[in-house]
């Protein structure tokens, strides 16, 4: 465990109890609020405790009696793990745009020793040419497509085509996605006509427009699709499997002889991301189900043998 279950969701929750309590705001309604942020059944224990002073943490009328407000330290191993956080381009991208917040979390790790180092990591099925995450342009492109996410805003870009043409138009990004075998982002986006999506390292300019309806929105979300998989658990697969597959929703039960069948469930949109990190596996890695995938697979593979043939794969 990187974090202590000592600031697991219960104390999180209590803490917060103590903090209302101390600026007089606490109530029994924020009581059972606050108790549900822990865990569901939370509510029929947290305020029981407290009320009936099993949990003597609370004066009479939910009153404090602390003599401060009560806060919660970062220990040393939270530290060394957000040392390697802010070590990590990327993370900077999701972080504001401010010098002096920066040279303040150096302050407050300053002497800290990271877990872990970006070089530590060795990548044997990563593009080497992924995006610049260092470039200024690029960030604060990125800040602002995020920016236009969250509050709903319509974006005008600035963007260099795959045949090197410079293309101005007005779009309204609905997602940011991340390719862990490009080492690339990019932007899902409603055009006029069709989703569409740009690699962010494309992008040489971008301006926020104002807000749009939900009516604006021309194309639907993906769909979700559903994947059954049996894998032979060898080589470590089944580790691999939850690793690779770890930002999808799934269900994994044990079969018999070493085997495990695995629902994967992904947007239709991802199919061809899905169908490369399952030829990955080898004959580790089989499709039972739908018929289609399986069809898109078996046509992948004799592509592959094609080209091998011609000897333009080595």
């Amino acid at each position: 465990m990187i974090f202590s279950e000592i600031y697991g969701k219960y104390y999180q929750a209590v803490a917060e109890m103590l903090r209302l309590a101390s600026e007089n705001r606490l109530t029994e309604k924020k009581l059972y609020e606050i108790s549900g942020k822990a865990f569901s059944e939370s509510v029929l224990s947290i305020p029981a405790a407290i009320q009936q002073k099993k949990w003597p943490l609370l004066g009479p009328g939910l009153s404090s009696i602390l003599r401060n407000k009560p806060f919660m330290p970062l220990s040393l191993l939270e530290k060394r793990w957000l040392k390697s956080l802010i070590a990590d381009k990327r993370i900077r991208l999701f972080m504001p745009e401010d010098k002096k917040f920066f040279s303040k979390i150096s302050k407050e790790l300053e002497g800290i020793e990271p877990l872990f180092a970006p070089d530590d990591f060795v990548y044997f099925d990563r593009y080497s040419d992924g995006d610049d995450y260092s470039d200024e342009n690029y960030a604060r492109n990125f800040r602002l497509v995020l920016a236009a996410i969250r509050e709903r805003r319509k974006i005008e870009i600035s963007f260099t085509g795959a045949r090197g043409k410079t293309h101005n138009w007005t779009i309204i990004p609905l997602k940011m996605e991340y390719s862990p075998k490009d080492d690339k982002f990019r932007i899902a986006a409603d055009s006029v006509r069709e989703q569409i999506y740009i690699n962010m390292g494309r992008i040489s300019s971008v301006s926020l427009l104002d807000r749009y309806p939900q009516a604006d929105i021309h194309v639907p979300l993906p769909g979700k699709e559903k994947l059954v998989l049996e894998l032979v658990d060898e080589r470590k697969s089944l580790e691999r499997a939850m690793l690779l597959f770890s930002y999808l929703k799934k269900e994994t039960r044990k079969a018999a002889d070493g085997k495990y069948i695995i629902n994967l469930f992904y947007d239709n949109d991802d199919a061809a991301e899905i169908l490369i990190r399952i030829l990955s596996f080898g004959p580790m890695l089989k499709v039972l189900s739908p018929a289609s995938f399986k069809g898109l697979l078996l046509a992948r593979i004799k592509k592959q043998r094609q080209l091998i043939a011609k000897g333009e794969v080595f």
